[in-house]
């Protein structure tokens, strides 16, 4: 029987006093985990799950959803930058995402990028022993700069 995971959009802030959110990694993980049940994975068998927290301290959510193409398939970072923006934050500070067995798993490079544009390179990502920045994991990363510098007006 499946557990109900955390809503896409699970007020929790966490503000250290400074401006700064302070990042609560077992809740987190737990979210992570929670939401992976709810993971579409009839082909990998590979539920995955992704919590967020915001810079306000709300925690969003998101699974993987596979597609019999596998290259329509989802990931748990897709449906949470969508959860991110569809419930109105706009920038992720932390970031969860796990297995069904509930350990960390670093995100892919297509996964990479786009929290890139959800939290920029200081995103902090969970990973075993600790946080790591997004920013030294995705090193040189293509970004908005990148496109504003070689757009041809006659496109």
């Amino acid at each position: 029987m499946k557990q109900e995971p955390s809503p896409a959009r699970a007020e929790n802030p966490r503000p250290s006093g400074r401006g700064e959110v302070k990042i609560d990694w077992p809740a987190l993980r737990s979210a992570a985990a929670a939401v992976a049940a709810w993971a579409y994975a009839p082909y990998s068998r590979v539920r995955v799950g992704a919590a967020g927290q915001t810079d306000d301290g709300a925690v969003v959510v998101g699974c993987n959803v596979e597609n019999a193409s596998f290259g329509l398939t989802l990931c748990a970072e897709c449906g949470l930058v969508a959860a991110l923006h569809s419930s109105g934050h706009s920038r992720l500070v932390g970031v969860s995402v796990v297995g069904a067995d509930g350990a960390p798993l670093v995100p892919c490079g297509r996964c990479r990028q786009l929290l890139l544009e959800a939290g920029g390179p200081g995103l902090l990502l969970d990973a075993e022993p600790g946080p790591r920045q997004l920013g030294a994991l995705l090193p040189a990363a293509f970004t908005a700069a990148d496109l504003a510098g070689r757009r041809d007006a006659d496109a």
